[in-house]
This record gives structure tokens, sequence and C-alpha cells, in this order.
């Protein structure tokens, strides 16, 4: 049994990969300020996890969090393009600064591996697809600026002092836990969340935008794999995490209605900026570095996300 830090656990993703290592046996503990996480997401875990209640641009404390941990998923950010528009300052010292604090204590304690939750908002809005890692990034927002920074930092302490790292290029993962509330709301939680009340969802742009949607099991799964990879792929190296299909917005609906037997239309508004107009994912290089095959495609994961919707926003 070994024991791993996750960073953010009480987010959306970080609180799946929790339940999904403590299935594989082993220790967790979570570092989370609750500043986006939410304290409900971990409430069936009491007593099965070690708890830290903390800022990861507190050193001390990351620092605390990383002792005698075998690995660390670097799960914690200020997620959002339209936030880090609003506000690129804040968001560049949690999502890079609370890296570099991660990646430091990590080093001083030595810690073997990191796996880091980077983003398919690197590689911008190029008319290139499927998007694949050989590609030039060329981020178009704060977000994905910064989350590119990151793994130019975690490919660097690998270079500079033999910390195996890994970079997960997620592309627009969804599935249970995902807070359908607020101005930066993901567009499934939000749509699912709006036609189980009858009301319209917002639609920013034509709706014609696409999404290499991926659910959450696969990114778990994805995880594992890349904390459990041959330590000679581990040098800083991004790989893209989806599922290599693409859906519009518009798509989206039209199948929502169908699974929730509604009939409820769009409000459409203008587009905003920062946002890519098409992504979806190559991801032959995932396969062939850590073994990475989605098991579970976007109807599947979608009708597991409506049930689990219906449980807890009704």
């Amino acid at each position: 049994m070994a024991k791993y830090l996750i960073t953010g656990g009480a987010g959306f993703i970080g609180c799946n990969l929790v339940r999904y290592v403590l299935s594989k046996g082993h220790q967790v503990v979570v570092l989370d300020d609750f500043s986006t996480g939410k304290r409900e997401n971990l409430r069936d875990l009491q007593g099965r996890i070690e708890l830290i209640e903390a800022d990861i641009r507190d050193a001390s404390n990351v620092e605390r969090a990383v002792a005698g941990c075998a690995a660390v998923f670097h799960e914690a950010a200020l997620g959002s393009v339209p936030r880090s528009i609003a506000d690129p300052i804040t968001s560049h010292e949690v999502n890079v600064n609370g890296t570099i604090n991660v990646l430091e204590a990590c080093r001083k304690a030595g810690v073997k591996r990191i796996v880091f939750a980077a983003s398919s908002s690197a590689y911008g809005d190029q008319a290139e697809s499927p998007k694949h890692e050989g590609m030039v990034p060329m981020p178009i927002s704060p977000y994905a600026a910064g989350k590119l920074a990151c793994e130019a930092y975690l490919r660097a302490y690998s270079a500079v002092y033999g910390l195996e790292t890994l970079c997960l290029r997620y592309f627009n993962v969804f599935g249970p836990h995902q807070d359908p509330a607020g101005a930066y709301a993901a567009v499934i939680p939000a749509f699912v969340s709006r036609l189980l009340a009858n009301q319209s969802p917002v639609v920013f742009g034509d709706g014609e935008q696409s999404r290499d949607f991926c659910y959450i099991d696969n990114v778990c799964q994805a995880n594992w794999l890349a904390a459990t990879a041959a330590s000679t792929v581990c040098n800083g190296q991004a790989i893209n995490i989806a599922c290599n299909r693409r859906t519009s917005l518009n798509e989206i609906l039209a199948l929502l209605n169908r699974l929730l037997g509604t009939n409820v239309q769009a409000v459409y508004q203008p587009a905003r900026s920062g946002d890519v107009k098409h992504s979806q994912a190559d991801i032959r290089l995932a396969e062939k570095l850590i073994g990475y095959v989605p098991k579970v495609f976007f109807e599947e994961g979608l009708t597991k996300a409506i049930g689990w919707y219906k449980e807890n926003l009704c």
C-alpha cells in the first residue's frame, strides 16, 4: 500500500480520482482550500482519507502534504477561461505559482513522480485537427498560457532534478460531481441542470462549436496509468487524454432532449473571447506511452452523468 497526494481533491476531477485511487487499495491525502472544491464531494469519504485544508500557494502546507507520498496527482487549479480573462493575476498565482510550490515540495521530499492536470486549451484555436502533441502550442487565454507554463516547469524539473513528470492534456472532462452552478459552469452540467428544470440553456455562439468530450472514468484511468507507467516515459512529456471524437453543442442539446424526454430550446448569445471553435484530440501518443485507451464514450458517459444529476439535483 502506497500513499498518494491529490491536490484539488475536493474538486470535480479530484474527488473522482480520490475514489479511484482508494479503490486500488492505497492511502490518499487530499490538499484543498475549498475555494472551488466542495466539502460534500468528500463527505462520504470521512475516515478514509487524510484531509489538509490549505491553499497550494502556501508552500509550508504543500510540503506537509507531500511528506511520505509515493506520487502526486496535481489537479488543483483555478479553472475556467472566462475567469482567467476577468482576473489573470489570480489565475497565474494559483495555477503557476502553486504548481511551482508542488514541484519544489516534491523535490525536497524526494517524491518520485508528479502527474499534472494539463489542458487542451494549450493548442489554442488552430485549424489543424485532430490536435496532436507535435503541434506548436498557441494559447489564446491567460488560463491556457498558465497551464502551458506549468508544463514547461514540469519538463524543466524532470531535466534538472530528475523528477518523473507527466502532463495530461485533458479535453473537456465531464461526469458526476461536476458543478452545474455559477458563471463558469461547464457546458454539460449546465445544460442538464437547465433541462431538468425545464429552462433554456445558454449557448455562447452558434452552437456549432465542437469538443472532444471525455467522461471522467477515462481521466481517472489515464491518471493511474501515468502514475504506474515506466519511468523512461516520465520526462515532462505532454499527452492528450480524450476520446478522438467530436460533438457540437447543438448535438449535445438534441441528445439531451432525447435522453430526458424534453423539448427545450437554447438561448443563443454572442461568442465569448478566448473560446476555441473546435477541439478534437489525437490520442495515439497516450496509447503508445502509457497504454491509454478510452473505455467510456460520449453517449454512455452522458447517460451515466444524467443519472447522477437526476439523483443529486432533483
